[in-house]
């Protein structure tokens, strides 16, 4: 089954790895997702993300969140869920 695009990276918080990204689906702790773009393609578990610096186990369509990455993320990369 295809991955399911669910966000793209608005910005990229390099001292600590995390991308700032906004959904356009929903995304849980514990998913698999992957993040591509020009020069980007690794996957990772979803170990910690937050709203409004909140730490929250869930998140959907409209929300912006950061999220912890384990590689770096480029400002318009996408954010796939693997299925």
């Amino acid at each position: 089954m295809a991955d399911k695009p669910i966000g793209t990276v608005m910005h990229w918080f390099g001292k600590v790895s995390v991308a700032g990204v906004e959904l356009t689906g929903d995304l849980a702790v514990g998913d698999r997702i992957r993040v591509a773009g020009h020069t980007t393609d690794f996957e990772q578990d979803v170990v910690s993300m937050q709203v409004d610096n909140q730490d929250v186990t869930s998140a959907g369509s409209g929300d912006l969140i950061g999220i912890k990455l384990e590689s770096r993320a480029r400002v318009g990369d996408n954010l796939y869920k693997v299925t």
